[in-house]
């Protein structure tokens, strides 16, 4: 997850740690290694990438690599691909380079990269952290650019559920209308393969410590909200299960009619 260069994020709620600082991103990895959330997310991801057909061999981008674990993810199942990853937080550059992968600090709204270079681009959690505007216009056009024609990039991105938000100018964070992002790909030149809500049962048991946490704070951004408590392997199970059940319909092109989460797979033609 990732912010723009610049972005003031700060987090009133004393249990969610200030974004981008240490405490951010050991929360991040220790949800990410052992989350049924992220366990669960990335199999509808997968199930995903299967549909996309990628080659033998490829280059992958993790715009808003934060500490790296995507693209070791992705890495671990495609062994013969490359990949690089950026973000501005120098904290989760420091996370991804200790796990030896190939990372620069860099905004996603401005890549380092030549044009049409590489196959697949993925971001999870970051335009919504992009300014307000048109920060994220810019940033689906820079990740055009850099795609091979006929390359893929997968989003993942949060969705408008309940409660519902405005965008935040102070944080530098909005929630999407599958019909926003939608329109944000179609006019950075993408063409949508699959785009639905994600998180949809499970998702509903947010609602109580999201309505509390938009009082306390007073306004949309939260921070990490979620921790890494310690559950039962059946529960983590049970629970992943529900996100593979979503990612196989998705992957069937159902778009599922709630979710707190928005998933797409779009191409480069």
């Amino acid at each position: 997850m990732v912010a723009a260069a610049g972005s003031t994020a700060t987090v009133n709620d004393a249990s969610a740690p200030r974004i981008f600082s240490p405490e951010y991103y050991k929360r991040m990895r220790d949800l990410e290694a052992d989350a049924w959330w992220n366990a669960g997310m990335r199999d509808i991801a997968a199930a995903l990438l299967e549909r996309s057909r990628l080659p033998e061999t490829g280059f992958m981008v993790d715009a808003g690599c934060g500490s790296g674990q995507t693209m070791s993810w992705f890495l671990s199942s495609h062994p013969s691909w490359k990949a690089w990853g950026d973000d501005v937080a120098i904290e989760g550059i420091k996370a991804a380079a200790a796990g030896d992968l190939a990372v620069s600090q860099a905004d996603v709204l401005s890549l380092p990269l030549r044009s049409s270079f590489a196959d697949l681009i993925v971001s999870f959690d970051v335009l919504q952290h992009l300014p307000l505007g048109n920060g994220d216009a810019r940033a689906l056009a820079e990740f055009n650019r850099v795609l091979k024609p006929g390359g893929y990039v997968l989003l993942r991105t949060n969705s408008q559920s309940w409660p519902r938000t405005v965008d935040d100018p102070v944080n530098d964070f909005r929630k999407y209308e599958p019909e926003l992002l939608s329109t944000r790909l179609k006019d950075a030149g993408f063409q949508i393969d699959y785009l639905s809500r994600a998180n949809a049962l499970l998702g509903l048991a947010e609602i109580a410590r999201e309505t509390r946490a938009t009082k306390e704070s007073g306004h949309g951004y939260h921070g990490l909200l979620a921790d890494a408590r310690q559950e039962s392997d059946i529960a983590r199970s049970l629970k992943r299960s529900v996100l593979q059940l979503e990612g196989a319909a998705i992957a069937r092109r159902v778009r599922l009619p709630f979710g707190r989460s928005i998933v797409a797979l779009c191409h480069k033609s």
